[in-house]
C-alpha cells in the first residue's frame, strides 16, 4: 500500500471579540512558540480573526483582493512551507457576506474557499442573519491527501461527510468556534463523522471567553478512522495540537472492514 503521511498542527485558541490585530498577533505568537517547521499543515479556528459574535462579523469583513487575512496566512504558509487551512473569516463579495475558510498552499498561494454550508441561529445565535450559506463542499487535495472542508456546526449534517467520502476523502477537516453548554454533540459527533467513514478527522474548535455568560469549548481533538483520539487539548489551554497521520494503515483497514459497500442505493421508508 502506497505510505502516505501528513504532520498536522492544530491551534486553539481564544479569540478577542472584534480585534484582529490582537488575533493576528496572538496567531503569530502560538505558531512561533509550538508550531515546528516540519509542518505540513497548519489549521487555525472559526472565525479566529474576530470571535465567535455574528453582530461584529459584517464589519470584521474583507474582499478577497484586498484581504489582510489572506495576506496573513500566505505569510504564515511561506514560513514554514507549509499548507495553511485558515479556519475562517468573514469574506465579503459584491453585497453578501460569508463565513469562509481560505486554503493556502506551500507558497502562499490561496488554492480555494470554502463557505460555511449550514449557519447556526439557534439558542441566541443568529449566525444566519449576518452571512449567507455556501453553495457547495469542496475537497481539496494536499500532497496527494484528499480533504473535505467543514465549519463548525456542519458537524451536525453526516450526508456532508459522506459525499466527501464518496468523492474520496481521507481527511476531514472542522474548524470550530463550539459553545462550552453543548459538549456531548462536540464530543460524539466529530468522532462519529471518523468512524462512520473510516476517515481522519480534525476537530479544532476556539477555547476561552466569548461574552456575557458564554464561552467556547475548548477540547479539539485529531481522531482516526476508528475513532481513536490520537491528539487532543482536553481544556482552555491555548496552543498547537500535533499528530503525524500515517494513511497506509487506514487504507489497509477500509480494504479488511468493507462496511460502506454495504450503503442501499435507497432507503424508501416503509409506513406501518
Amino acid at each position: 500500500m502506497e505510505s502516505k503521511r501528513l504532520n498536522i498542527y492544530a491551534i486553539q485558541m481564544n479569540s478577542k471579540i472584534a480585534d484582529k490585530k490582537a488575533n493576528f498577533n496572538k496567531v503569530e505568537t502560538l505558531t512561533n512558540r509550538d508550531v515546528n517547521n516540519d509542518a505540513d499543515i497548519i489549521v487555525l479556528p472559526e472565525v479566529w480573526t474576530v470571535g465567535w459574535a455574528p453582530k461584529y462579523f459584517q464589519e470584521s469583513a474583507e474582499e478577497l483582493n484586498k484581504s489582510e487575512t489572506i495576506k496573513f496566512l500566505s505569510d504564515i504558509a511561506r514560513k514554514y512551507s507549509s499548507w495553511v487551512i485558515g479556519g475562517s473569516f468573514i469574506l465579503k463579495s459584491e453585497n453578501d457576506f460569508f463565513n469562509t475558510c481560505p486554503v493556502l498552499n506551500r507558497e502562499g498561494k490561496l488554492i480555494t474557499l470554502y463557505s460555511k454550508n449550514h449557519l447556526f441561529s439557534y439558542y441566541g445565535c443568529d449566525e444566519g442573519k449576518y452571512v449567507k450559506k455556501g453553495k457547495n463542499p469542496v475537497l481539496v487535495d494536499i500532497d496527494g491527501i484528499k480533504t473535505g472542508l467543514t465549519i463548525c456546526y456542519d458537524i451536525r449534517f453526516p450526508e456532508i461527510y459522506r459525499s466527501y467520502r464518496k468523492a474520496g476523502a481521507d481527511l476531514f477537516i472542522n474548524c470550530a468556534a463550539w459553545g462550552l453548554k453543548k459538549p456531548v454533540p462536540w464530543e460524539s459527533m466529530t468522532r462519529c463523522r471518523a468512524v462512520e467513514n473510516q476517515t481522519f478527522m480534525v476537530a479544532l474548535t476556539q477555547s476561552g471567553f466569548i461574552e456575557n455568560d458564554e464561552w467556547n469549548i475548548g477540547h479539539s481533538r485529531i481522531i482516526d478512522y476508528k475513532g481513536e483520539t490520537i491528539s487532543e487539548i482536553k481544556d482552555q489551554k491555548e496552543g498547537a495540537m500535533h499528530a503525524v497521520l500515517e494513511f497506509a494503515p487506514m487504507y489497509d483497514f477500509r480494504e479488511k472492514c468493507t462496511c460502506l459497500k454495504d450503503i442501499k442505493e435507497n432507503y424508501e421508508v416503509v409506513c406501518a
